[in-house]
């Protein structure tokens, strides 16, 4: 839905700026206007009542529901990014690999065969900085 939607079933509605109204607040019984209304370049409507009324209220009382504050296209077909990890967990991990392929780097300076299991862990190592950093340049 769009910004207009909600306007429409306000009253006392009086633009104040670009993208920004104020209105009687249906929530309560309102003399004066106390609901502010912002439209976000995104198409993202924010809304508040400055005497304390919850969202939920303000948009029930204006026979809405949440879905009213967003723009149809930010509900249905976007993908909704997953963060699995918080950036303190990566950076462990990262580290990690990092003294893996640091060991391996050490051994071999000094002239040292790595096993096969040794071989086979670096391997990993490579392949999971190598992936952080792929990860991190489409950010």
């Amino acid at each position: 839905m769009s910004v207009d939607t909600l306007l429409s079933r306000l009253e006392g509605v009086r633009r104040t700026g670009q993208g920004r109204w104020i209105a009687r607040c249906p929530g309560h019984d309102d003399r004066r206007a106390s609901l502010s209304i912002r439209e976000l370049d995104d198409g993202r409507t924010l809304v508040h009542c400055f005497a304390a009324c919850a969202v939920e209220e303000v948009l029930g009382a204006a026979g809405l529901t949440f879905d009213a504050l967003f723009p149809e296209k930010l509900l249905g077909d976007q993908k909704r990014e997953r963060r699995p990890f918080n950036a303190h967990d990566v950076l462990a991990c990262v580290s990690f690999e990092s003294l893996i392929a640091a060991t391996a780097a050490s051994a071999l300076s000094r002239g040292e065969a790595l096993s096969d299991t040794d071989r086979e862990r670096l391997t990993i190592a490579a392949s999971r900085l190598s992936h952080a950093a792929e990860v991190a340049s489409d950010r």
